[in-house]
């Protein structure tokens, strides 16, 4: 559970940062060990950030989606994607 009650709330990739901070604690802080944790966080602060400019720019508040939308957006975003193979 977050300490700050808000921290889900303004913080979209809130679940990738803990788990970026569990793997240093379990690999003594060995960052070498927890890269792919590291780039999923920065993959989704990117995500975010990118949905945050487009919904400023298109006078969409609050700019960040509320976490019930949250979901939904990236499904969508998902469905355009192209296939990795």
């Amino acid at each position: 559970m977050p300490r700050n009650q808000n921290a889900e709330r303004d913080n979209p990739c809130l679940k990738e940062q803990e788990l970026s901070y569990k793997c240093l604690n379990k690999n003594n802080f060995d960052r070498e060990k927890c890269e792919i944790y590291f780039a999923n966080y920065n993959n989704c602060k990117e995500f975010w950030n990118k949905v945050r400019s487009e919904r400023r720019a298109k006078g969409i508040a609050p700019y960040l989606p509320p976490i019930e939308e949250r979901d939904a957006i990236k499904a969508e975003y998902m469905k355009g994607k192209p296939q990795q193979s």
